[in-house]
Order: structure tokens, then C-alpha cells, then sequence
């Protein structure tokens, strides 16, 4: 099996001073890839700056022989995102992989969470993957090439308790990706969600005594395939956990169909409603929102064929 490389290439990732991000760009640093190493430093909160871990992170990069550059831009804001895509440009004169792997956690309970922790999370997780792709998608348009990868989390599939901000941030990072697919699908770019789960900073407070091993080494060789040329998906999220690799999707049942309903008809069907034998899997790419609106009215057609006349 020949080595998948990245020379020639320009991969921005964000939050790449420490963790999963600095796993990612000293993986795709050994394989050829040039780096901007974007991280402001700051706290788990997203408090502070601190040029230091992104600077540190570009000299381990140079240390195993690889090039990479340092940015402290925040994410966080629009003029922060697009300095961060222009540091490519303006280093290396293209930007072929985008990693939006930044984050920050400020927990409270649904009763409890303030406004500002709200929106603080969202800025930097979901605001913060808008500001870095708008800039890029169209450059990586006009060249005919592009790979995004975005992240996810369990939590944004799940939900998690304690968290509502970050669940809401990942969970619509969703469909953030699925319009970068769709759109990108002629243009050459393709976007992905990696769903990661790794022992970093963002695990501090927790007992992680019984987990097995949990390291970031484990999450980047997943991401670095989804940022590479031969990456043969768009539109999809593969999960990453302590070994365990899978693909996650939305399914739907066949669902019923009537004419008309009644709330009570409702609750005499839920059973064949929830639990029906056939699963529809409706792939984003090249049409699962028009796939599922055609399947709905098929049935819709069919349904109606079948009444008495």
C-alpha cells in the first residue's frame, strides 16, 4: 500500500496549538502538507490569548523537517476567519484543506446557561466554522479543488446534559457540512464531519480513569484520509473513538401513509410509524433533500392510487 501524501498541498486547520488539531497538522506536516497552524492560546473557556501553543506547534512541525506558520487570529469573528484563510494565500498562494477542529466548553445546565456562555461556544464551534469556510470555499471553488473537513461531536448527535451550547454548535455543523458538499459536489471540493472523541484539555474535570486509550494519534489518521485527494465521500460523518471508527447517518422508516390523519390515528400507528421494517437511508450527495421529498410524495401518489373510488 503506497503512502498517502499531501506535498503541494495547503491545509489551514484551526485550533492546531494542542490536541486533536496539533495530532492533525503534524500528521499532515510529515506527509507533505505546508500548515497554517491557527490557535489564539486561550483558555478552555476561550478566554485569553497566548501566542505560545501555536508557536510551539509550528516548531515541532519544523523540527520533523515540515513547514507550517503560525496565526493567532480568532475564529470567532468574520474579520478573524478571513485572516486566517488569507494567511494561506498570502504564505503559500493557495489553500487546498480546511480543518475546522476549534473549540471552546462553558458548562451550565439548560436552567442555568447565561446567554453569554451561549453565544460565546456557538462563535468560536459553529460561527466560528461559517467565518473560516466563507472565505475558502470560494477560492477552493475557482481552483477546482478542496477539502473541508468540519467537527462534530457525539454530543451534537446525542445531546449531552450540561452542555446545550456545544450540543446546538455541533449539532449544526450538520448541516453546515451538507451545504458545503452539495454546493462543492461540482466545483471539486468535497466536506466531511469528523465526530471525534479523544482525552485533551476539553476532557479536564472528568474521570477518564476506566477509559481505554483515548489519544488524538488515534482521531487524526481518520481525518487526514478525509482530507486527502483520494477521499472518495462527501456529505458523510465518520465517527472516531478510542480505536472504533464507523460511519454515522440519518435514517428514516418507510413511514406511514394516509390521506388524512387524526391525532388518534397518530397514536394507533406509532408503533408501524417508529419501528418499521424498512430503513431509508436518503445520502446528502447528490440529492437526499430532494430524494426524501420525492419518496414522500411517491408514497403520497401510490396512497392515493389505492383509495376506492
Amino acid at each position: 500500500m503506497s503512502e498517502l501524501r499531501f506535498d503541494g498541498r495547503v491545509a489551514v486547520i484551526t485550533g492546531a496549538g494542542r490536541g486533536l488539531g496539533l495530532s492533525y497538522a503534524m500528521l499532515l506536516a510529515s506527509r507533505g502538507a505546508r500548515v497554517v497552524v491557527n490557535d489564539i492560546g486561550g483558555s478552555m473557556a476561550g478566554e485569553g490569548v497566548d501566542p505560545g501553543p501555536a508557536a510551539e506547534a509550528v516548531q515541532a512541525i519544523e523540527r520533523a523537517g515540515g513547514e507550517a506558520v503560525a496565526c493567532t487570529e480568532s475564529v470567532a469573528t468574520a474579520e478573524g476567519g478571513r485572516a486566517i484563510v488569507q494567511t494561506a494565500l498570502d504564505r503559500y498562494g493557495r489553500i487546498d484543506i480546511l480543518i475546522h477542529n476549534a473549540g471552546t466548553v462553558r458548562r451550565a445546565s439548560l436552567k442555568e446557561m447565561s446567554y453569554e456562555d451561549f453565544d460565546a461556544v456557538l462563535d468560536v464551534h459553529l460561527r466560528g466554522a461559517f467565518h473560516v469556510v466563507r472565505p475558502a470555499f470560494p477560492v477552493m471553488c475557482k481552483a477546482g479543488y478542496g477539502r473541508v473537513v468540519l467537527t462534530s461531536s457525539i454530543g451534537g448527535l446525542y445531546g449531552n446534559k450540561g452542555v446545550v451550547n456545544y450540543s446546538v454548535a455541533k449539532a449544526g455543523m450538520i448541516g453546515l457540512s451538507n451545504v458545503v458538499a452539495l454546493e462543492g459536489a461540482d466545483e471539486g471540493v468535497k466536506c466531511n464531519l469528523i465526530v471525534p472523541a479523544a482525552v485533551t484539555r476539553m476532557a479536564e474535570g472528568l474521570d477518564t480513569s476506566a477509559y481505554p486509550p483515548m489519544g488524538p494519534e488515534l482521531v487524526a489518521p481518520v481525518v487526514g484520509w478525509l482530507a486527502h485527494e483520494s477521499c472518495s465521500i462527501t456529505g458523510e460523518m465518520l465517527v472516531s473513538i478510542a480505536g472504533r471508527v464507523a460511519r454515522a447517518y440519518v435514517a428514516e422508516t418507510e413511514g406511514v401513509y394516509q390521506p388524512e390523519w387524526t391525532m388518534e390515528q397518530v397514536q394507533a400507528q406509532l408503533a408501524t410509524i417508529r419501528h418499521g421494517a424498512v430503513e431509508r437511508v436518503f445520502p446528502v450527495v447528490p440529492s437526499g433533500h430532494m430524494d426524501h421529498i420525492r419518496h414522500s410524495f411517491e408514497m403520497a401518489t401510490r396512497g392515493a392510487d389505492k383509495r376506492p373510488v
